[in-house]
């Protein structure tokens, strides 16, 4: 098979080429930060503000970033799972990624909000309170995977949205 003028090999990897199993790994754990031996959920999320404080993005930005980020996000997690034989492994953090988006989404690029959303992300995808845990088991695949994440980021998000608004 020829990729941009290179060959490449396609082996067959658990219905996959072995190209394509690897670049949902590669995707699914952000570049390889789900391999950290501690809190790789948490070095995922700490990408994530990275990615928004460098970014800064507006509202329109902000919804296609957290867009993009979710469906990318659900195909790379359910391969991902696949290649690794697991059920929502712990070495994929893209998941952290989408729900730290939904977090900080519509709400100013400021240090304090982005903090803000990092602890309260973090507190809400730890503890999941229902429905969270529920969409959790609920949803199959890589569907499953992601959008637990970006239901604790909706709770993330409203609090500080009301946070936002009494001050």
């Amino acid at each position: 098979m020829t990729i941009l003028g290179f060959i490449v090999p396609v082996v067959e990897y658990g219905g996959m080429s072995l190209l394509f199993a690897r670049f949902s790994v590669f995707v699914a754990t952000v570049f390889g930060v789900g391999y950290c031996p501690v809190a790789p959920g948490t070095a995922g999320t700490g990408v994530a503000l990275l990615l928004f404080w460098l970014l800064r993005p507006d509202g329109r930005l902000q919804m296609l970033l957290a867009a993009c980020i979710i469906i990318i996000g659900i195909i790379a997690s359910h391969y991902a799972d696949k290649s690794f034989g697991t059920k929502d492994s712990g070495r994929i953090v893209i998941d952290e990624v989408a729900g730290y988006a939904v977090a900080v989404l519509f709400l100013p690029m400021t240090p304090g909000y982005l903090i803000a959303g990092f602890l309260l992300f973090r507190v809400f995808d730890i503890v999941k309170p229902p429905p969270v845990r529920q969409i959790e088991r609920a949803l199959p695949g890589g569907l499953g995977v992601v959008m637990d994440d970006v239901a604790a980021g909706v709770y993330a998000n409203l609090c500080l949205q009301l946070w936002k608004a009494l001050v």
